[in-house]
Protein backbone atom coordinates (compact mmCIF):
# COMPACT_ATOMS: atom_id res chain seq x y z
CA UNK A 1 0.00 0.00 0.00
CA UNK A 2 1.07 3.57 -0.68
CA UNK A 3 0.24 6.40 1.71
CA UNK A 4 0.03 10.15 1.35
CA UNK A 5 -0.72 12.38 4.29
CA UNK A 6 -1.46 15.99 5.18
CA UNK A 7 -4.50 18.08 4.31
CA UNK A 8 -2.98 19.84 1.28
CA UNK A 9 -1.39 16.65 -0.07
CA UNK A 10 -4.60 14.62 0.08
CA UNK A 11 -6.76 17.50 -1.17
CA UNK A 12 -4.51 18.09 -4.19
CA UNK A 13 -4.34 14.38 -4.97
CA UNK A 14 -8.14 14.26 -5.00
CA UNK A 15 -8.26 17.36 -7.20
CA UNK A 16 -5.68 16.05 -9.67
CA UNK A 17 -7.35 12.61 -9.94
CA UNK A 18 -4.04 11.04 -10.88
CA UNK A 19 -4.13 8.30 -8.25
CA UNK A 20 -6.51 5.50 -7.38
CA UNK A 21 -7.77 5.86 -3.79
CA UNK A 22 -8.49 2.79 -1.68
CA UNK A 23 -9.71 4.82 1.30
CA UNK A 24 -8.94 7.90 3.37
CA UNK A 25 -8.42 7.76 7.12
CA UNK A 26 -9.53 10.82 9.09
CA UNK A 27 -8.88 11.54 12.76
CA UNK A 28 -12.13 10.85 14.58
CA UNK A 29 -11.47 13.65 17.10
CA UNK A 30 -11.01 16.41 14.50
CA UNK A 31 -13.94 18.39 13.13
CA UNK A 32 -12.35 21.53 11.60
CA UNK A 33 -13.50 23.04 8.30
CA UNK A 34 -10.40 22.18 6.20
CA UNK A 35 -10.62 18.52 7.10
CA UNK A 36 -14.36 18.50 6.54
CA UNK A 37 -13.79 19.77 2.99
CA UNK A 38 -11.51 16.78 2.33
CA UNK A 39 -14.19 14.43 3.64
CA UNK A 40 -16.82 16.08 1.43
CA UNK A 41 -14.60 15.78 -1.66
CA UNK A 42 -14.02 12.11 -0.90
CA UNK A 43 -17.75 11.55 -0.75
CA UNK A 44 -18.26 13.45 -4.02
CA UNK A 45 -15.76 11.16 -5.73
CA UNK A 46 -17.00 7.98 -4.07
CA UNK A 47 -13.81 7.47 -2.03
CA UNK A 48 -14.37 5.58 1.22
CA UNK A 49 -13.67 7.51 4.43
CA UNK A 50 -12.81 5.82 7.72
CA UNK A 51 -12.74 7.70 11.00
CA UNK A 52 -9.88 6.29 13.04
CA UNK A 53 -7.80 7.15 16.10
CA UNK A 54 -4.73 9.37 15.89
CA UNK A 55 -2.47 6.47 16.86
CA UNK A 56 -3.61 4.56 13.77
CA UNK A 57 -2.91 7.57 11.55
CA UNK A 58 0.54 7.94 13.15
CA UNK A 59 1.25 4.31 12.28
CA UNK A 60 0.08 4.68 8.68
CA UNK A 61 2.01 7.90 8.06
CA UNK A 62 5.07 6.80 10.01
CA UNK A 63 5.02 10.10 11.92
CA UNK A 64 2.62 12.55 13.53
CA UNK A 65 2.76 15.23 10.82
CA UNK A 66 -0.37 14.01 9.01
CA UNK A 67 -2.71 16.81 10.20
CA UNK A 68 -5.40 14.26 10.86
CA UNK A 69 -5.67 12.70 7.40
CA UNK A 70 -3.91 9.80 5.65
CA UNK A 71 -4.91 8.38 2.28
CA UNK A 72 -4.24 4.87 1.02
CA UNK A 73 -3.55 5.27 -2.70
CA UNK A 74 -1.77 3.93 -5.73
CA UNK A 75 1.83 5.04 -6.20
CA UNK A 76 2.79 8.23 -8.02
CA UNK A 77 2.90 7.61 -11.76
CA UNK A 78 6.04 9.01 -13.34
CA UNK A 79 6.10 10.49 -16.83
CA UNK A 80 8.34 9.85 -19.80
CA UNK A 81 10.84 12.57 -20.64
CA UNK A 82 8.95 13.19 -23.89
CA UNK A 83 5.80 13.91 -21.87
CA UNK A 84 7.62 16.53 -19.79
CA UNK A 85 8.95 18.26 -22.91
CA UNK A 86 5.49 18.14 -24.49
CA UNK A 87 3.89 19.70 -21.39
CA UNK A 88 5.09 23.17 -22.45
CA UNK A 89 2.82 25.72 -20.78
CA UNK A 90 4.03 29.06 -22.10
CA UNK A 91 5.92 30.64 -24.97
CA UNK A 92 9.16 29.07 -23.75
CA UNK A 93 9.86 25.71 -22.16
CA UNK A 94 11.05 25.57 -18.55
CA UNK A 95 12.17 22.19 -17.22
CA UNK A 96 13.94 21.55 -13.92
CA UNK A 97 16.59 18.80 -13.93
CA UNK A 98 17.81 17.54 -10.55
CA UNK A 99 21.21 15.88 -10.51
CA UNK A 100 20.88 13.67 -7.42
CA UNK A 101 18.89 15.61 -4.81
CA UNK A 102 18.63 13.16 -1.91
CA UNK A 103 16.74 14.94 0.85
CA UNK A 104 12.99 14.37 0.43
CA UNK A 105 12.19 17.72 2.03
CA UNK A 106 14.42 19.49 -0.50
CA UNK A 107 12.81 17.59 -3.36
CA UNK A 108 9.34 18.47 -2.08
CA UNK A 109 10.25 22.14 -1.70
CA UNK A 110 11.72 22.25 -5.23
CA UNK A 111 8.60 20.64 -6.69
CA UNK A 112 6.41 23.18 -4.90
CA UNK A 113 8.51 26.07 -6.25
CA UNK A 114 8.66 24.58 -9.74
CA UNK A 115 4.87 24.37 -9.82
CA UNK A 116 4.50 27.93 -8.52
CA UNK A 117 6.97 29.24 -11.12
CA UNK A 118 5.07 27.56 -13.95
CA UNK A 119 7.69 24.96 -14.83
CA UNK A 120 6.62 22.35 -17.37
CA UNK A 121 8.05 19.46 -15.38
CA UNK A 122 10.89 18.05 -13.30
CA UNK A 123 13.44 15.37 -14.16
CA UNK A 124 15.04 13.18 -11.47
CA UNK A 125 17.45 10.24 -11.66
CA UNK A 126 16.35 6.69 -10.89
CA UNK A 127 19.27 5.96 -8.56
CA UNK A 128 20.99 7.69 -5.65
CA UNK A 129 18.29 10.34 -5.40
CA UNK A 130 14.99 10.93 -3.64
CA UNK A 131 11.84 9.76 -5.39
CA UNK A 132 8.26 10.86 -4.78
CA UNK A 133 7.34 9.51 -1.35
CA UNK A 134 4.68 10.53 1.16
CA UNK A 135 7.23 12.84 2.78
CA UNK A 136 7.98 14.50 -0.55
CA UNK A 137 4.28 14.90 -1.32
CA UNK A 138 3.71 16.52 2.09
CA UNK A 139 6.73 18.84 1.70
CA UNK A 140 5.49 19.89 -1.74
CA UNK A 141 2.04 20.79 -0.35
CA UNK A 142 0.58 18.49 -3.00
CA UNK A 143 2.50 19.92 -5.97
CA UNK A 144 3.64 16.37 -6.78
CA UNK A 145 0.09 15.63 -7.90
CA UNK A 146 0.11 18.30 -10.63
CA UNK A 147 3.74 18.41 -11.77
CA UNK A 148 4.89 16.02 -14.52
CA UNK A 149 7.94 14.18 -13.14
CA UNK A 150 10.21 11.99 -15.25
CA UNK A 151 12.66 9.44 -13.86
CA UNK A 152 15.69 8.85 -16.05
CA UNK A 153 18.67 6.51 -15.87
CA UNK A 154 21.36 9.03 -16.78
CA UNK A 155 21.21 12.80 -16.27
CA UNK A 156 24.11 13.62 -18.61
CA UNK A 157 22.50 11.64 -21.43
CA UNK A 158 19.16 13.29 -20.67
CA UNK A 159 20.71 16.73 -21.16
CA UNK A 160 21.88 15.61 -24.58
CA UNK A 161 18.32 14.51 -25.38
CA UNK A 162 16.93 17.86 -24.26
CA UNK A 163 19.51 19.73 -26.33
CA UNK A 164 18.54 17.62 -29.34
CA UNK A 165 15.00 18.96 -28.85
CA UNK A 166 16.31 22.55 -28.98
CA UNK A 167 16.36 23.27 -25.25
CA UNK A 168 19.29 25.20 -23.79
CA UNK A 169 20.71 23.66 -20.62
CA UNK A 170 21.71 25.95 -17.75
CA UNK A 171 23.60 24.46 -14.82
CA UNK A 172 23.68 26.21 -11.46
CA UNK A 173 27.05 25.60 -9.85
CA UNK A 174 29.41 27.60 -7.66
CA UNK A 175 32.10 27.06 -10.32
CA UNK A 176 30.06 29.04 -12.84
CA UNK A 177 31.82 32.25 -13.90
CA UNK A 178 28.61 33.86 -15.15
CA UNK A 179 26.09 35.31 -12.70
CA UNK A 180 22.71 33.61 -12.81
CA UNK A 181 20.90 36.89 -13.56
CA UNK A 182 23.13 37.89 -16.49
CA UNK A 183 21.68 35.21 -18.77
CA UNK A 184 18.62 35.82 -20.95
CA UNK A 185 16.07 33.12 -20.10
CA UNK A 186 13.67 34.04 -22.87
CA UNK A 187 14.45 30.75 -24.55
CA UNK A 188 13.42 27.12 -24.22
CA UNK A 189 15.61 25.93 -21.37
CA UNK A 190 16.28 23.37 -18.66
CA UNK A 191 17.63 24.49 -15.28
CA UNK A 192 20.04 21.93 -13.82
CA UNK A 193 20.53 21.76 -10.04
CA UNK A 194 23.01 19.56 -8.21
CA UNK A 195 22.92 17.41 -5.11
CA UNK A 196 23.25 18.65 -1.55
CA UNK A 197 26.89 19.29 -0.73
CA UNK A 198 28.22 17.87 -4.00
CA UNK A 199 26.63 20.18 -6.54
CA UNK A 200 26.41 19.27 -10.21
CA UNK A 201 28.53 16.28 -11.24
CA UNK A 202 31.49 17.09 -13.49
CA UNK A 203 30.13 15.19 -16.49
CA UNK A 204 26.74 16.86 -16.12
CA UNK A 205 28.37 20.30 -15.84
CA UNK A 206 30.28 19.65 -19.08
CA UNK A 207 27.01 18.87 -20.85
CA UNK A 208 25.46 22.22 -19.86
CA UNK A 209 25.40 25.01 -22.42
CA UNK A 210 25.80 27.56 -19.64
CA UNK A 211 27.18 27.28 -16.11
CA UNK A 212 26.00 30.05 -13.80
CA UNK A 213 26.35 30.84 -10.11
CA UNK A 214 24.54 32.86 -7.46
CA UNK A 215 26.80 35.49 -5.85
CA UNK A 216 27.44 34.71 -2.18
CA UNK A 217 28.07 37.86 -0.15
CA UNK A 218 28.31 36.34 3.33
CA UNK A 219 30.52 33.81 5.05
CA UNK A 220 28.85 30.58 3.89
CA UNK A 221 29.80 29.37 0.40
CA UNK A 222 26.46 28.17 -0.94
CA UNK A 223 22.67 28.09 -0.58
CA UNK A 224 20.43 25.14 0.21
CA UNK A 225 19.46 23.58 -3.12
CA UNK A 226 15.74 24.26 -2.65
CA UNK A 227 16.46 27.93 -1.92
CA UNK A 228 18.78 28.14 -4.93
CA UNK A 229 16.01 26.63 -7.05
CA UNK A 230 13.66 29.40 -5.94
CA UNK A 231 16.19 32.10 -6.78
CA UNK A 232 16.85 30.64 -10.24
CA UNK A 233 13.28 29.89 -11.20
CA UNK A 234 11.94 33.26 -10.18
CA UNK A 235 14.68 35.03 -12.14
CA UNK A 236 13.33 33.13 -15.15
CA UNK A 237 9.79 34.21 -14.20
CA UNK A 238 10.89 37.84 -13.72
CA UNK A 239 12.58 38.06 -17.10
CA UNK A 240 9.73 36.41 -18.98
CA UNK A 241 7.10 38.58 -17.32
CA UNK A 242 9.13 41.70 -18.13
CA UNK A 243 9.36 40.69 -21.79
CA UNK A 244 5.61 40.11 -21.91
CA UNK A 245 4.78 43.59 -20.58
Amino acid sequence: MNYIYGINSVAEALKARGRAFAWVGVAQERHDLRLQRVVEECRRQGVAVRFVGRAELDRMAGNNAHQGVVAVTSAKQYNELEDVVAAKRGEYSLIVVLDGVQDPHNLGAILRTADAAGADGVVIPERRAAGVTATVTKASAGATEHMPIAKVTNIARTLEELKAQNLWTVGLDERGKQSYDSLDYNMDCAIVLGAEGKGVHDLVAKKCDFLVSIPMLGKVPSLNVSVAAGVMLYEVVRQRRKKAE
